[in-house]
């Protein structure tokens, strides 16, 4: 989410706390939210990039800075003349962190699906990755804190609902009684009849429950889609990662939830270059695309984070990198376009989009005929392929 006033990089969970932060400054007209990401030394230059933007656009306003890069970057950012200052990760949906106090909605429309945050920070430690020192330990809002919250979107008209977290599956570990995520998305679907979709933001598979499993596999009302945070197709680099999975059990939880609802779609991240990667890893990389069918891919490029072991471990070079990110995006796009050919002639409920497009429930784009209200569901029967694009 991107208003004039709220700049927001990175995740889906930080799109999300960008339309709450939204809702805390909405009647101080001189404040700019640079809420940032650090993931990869990309997101910091696209952070830095923002950052120059919002100055120049508003030249006298207050530009504070919030998120991942607030903290793991803060010496380097401070330097920025731009920055009159920083909001801590952790405080950034705290009223009294903005000096305003707490409005009755801390929630505004901004699309025609909503994201609600349910679960923030990560105890886990992927040797490549900087986010629990950007984002702290892992913790998780009530059921009916996520009520409240979902409520709220539904009273403005919602019709689909994305549940997202930095580490979403590990939702409910620090709650009483340990409950896992699919307890809370069979509350939420009990609670809110009306509610006709719901969505969940990436996973860890290994992490999830059986009652998760059942309500992906077999709800109507729970999307086929499902993006896995993947990250490797080769055991010994997801070793090195320290991912708690392993390759087969990455392709068993596919090919049964496809054995269960064989239309859902498998989207998963994927790391190309990890330190110590060779031909061989790569290929198993490459192999794991055709063989979970990842129809929505996200390629990253590997890029050392300051202070994380994989930083110290033997480095790829940059042109290899390089070269394979694009192999692993051109499988995807070849695995992509062969299922998007397959959905030609079949009839889907497309929820529409503020850009004259819209999704399927296994969150295929499809373009829409012009003047399509935006927040509505319209039964499409795509006829061909526009550009990546059903239509």
């Amino acid at each position: 989410m991107n208003d004039s006033r709220v700049i927001s990089l990175g995740c889906r969970l930080n799109h999300a706390e960008s339309e709450r932060i939204a809702a805390l400054i909405e009647a101080d007209r001189d404040t700019v939210v640079v809420n940032s990401c650090s993931v990869t030394r990309e997101a910091v230059r696209h952070t830095r990039q923002a950052i120059r933007r919002a100055r120049q656009s508003h030249p006298h306003a207050r530009l504070l800075v919030t998120g991942c890069a607030a903290e793991t970057e803060r010496e380097a950012l401070g330097e920025m003349a731009e920055v009159d200052g920083f909001v801590a990760n952790a405080a950034k949906l705290d009223a009294r962190s903005w000096n305003v106090p707490e409005p009755k909605v801390a929630l505004r429309q901004q699309g025609t699906r909503a994201f609600v945050g349910v679960q923030n920070g990560c105890d886990h430690a992927c040797t490549f990755c900087s986010i629990p020192s950007g984002r702290g330990t892992s913790r998780s809002d009530s059921i009916a804190t996520v009520l409240h919250a979902v409520e709220a979107r539904l009273a403005e008209g919602t019709k689909e609902i994305v549940l997202t977290g930095v580490d979403l599956t590990s939702w409910g570990h620090d709650l009483p009684g340990e409950p896992r995520l699919g307890a809370l998305v069979a509350s939420i679907l009990d609670t809110f009849p009306q509610l006709p979709r719901l969505r969940l933001s990436s996973v860890d598979g290994i992490e999830i429950d059986e009652t998760l499993f059942e309500l992906i596999a077999s709800e109507p009302r729970v999307m086929p889609h499902l993006h896995l945070s993947l990250q490797h197709g080769s055991d010994l680099i997801l070793k090195r990662m320290k991912r708690r999975h392993s390759r087969t059990q990455a392709i068993d939880l596919v090919a049964r939830l496809k054995q269960r609802r064989p239309e859902i779609a498998i989207g998963a991240d994927l790391i190309a270059g990890f330190p110590t990667e060779t031909d061989a890893h790569h290929a198993d990389n490459l192999l794991i695309i055709s063989e979970c069918g990842i129809v929505h891919g996200h390629v990253f490029p590997y890029s050392p984070r300051d202070g994380t072991p994989a930083a110290r471990m033997p480095q790829v070079d940059r042109p290899t990198i390089k070269a394979r990110a694009a192999e692993l995006r051109e499988a995807v796009r070849a695995t992509r376009d062969s299922w998007l050919k397959g959905l030609i002639g079949a009839e889907y409920e497309v929820l529409a989009e503020r850009d004259g497009s819209g999704y399927t429930p296994h969150f295929a784009r499809v373009a829409l005929p012009e003047g399509t209200a935006p927040g509505t569901i319209h039964t499409i029967r795509p006829t061909r392929i526009i550009e990546g694009m059903l239509a």
